[in-house]
């Protein structure tokens, strides 16, 4: 029987998948453009977050200058339809007024 610190081969490496690519993801095909600003504004805000904490550019550099900026820079991944996002659905009270 082993002891608390040892470790088999057997449960580690058979319990813990590997990661395919350490790509971001991208949607394959583009998100739909947003026509509310207030919803771009929010998308582009959880998507700045994301770019400050450490997630990966989903703009290429070779396409031209990038704006240093997080909030630019998510700015231009939704606009360029490169951030998914899901509009969540009010809930309905079925009474009307007061």
């Amino acid at each position: 029987m082993p002891g608390m610190d040892e470790v088999t081969s057997e449960t580690s490496t058979q319990e813990q998948p590997q990661p395919q690519s350490d790509a971001p993801l991208i949607p394959r095909e583009p998100v739909p453009p947003i026509h509310s600003r207030f919803l771009f504004v929010d998308v582009a805000a959880l998507r700045a977050k994301q770019l400050r904490r450490g997630a990966r550019l989903r703009i290429l550099s070779e396409e031209g200058p990038l704006p240093k900026k997080a909030e630019r820079l998510a700015m231009e991944e939704v606009r360029r339809g490169l951030v998914m996002y899901e509009v969540p659905v009010g809930k309905s009270n079925g009474s009307q007024g007061a």
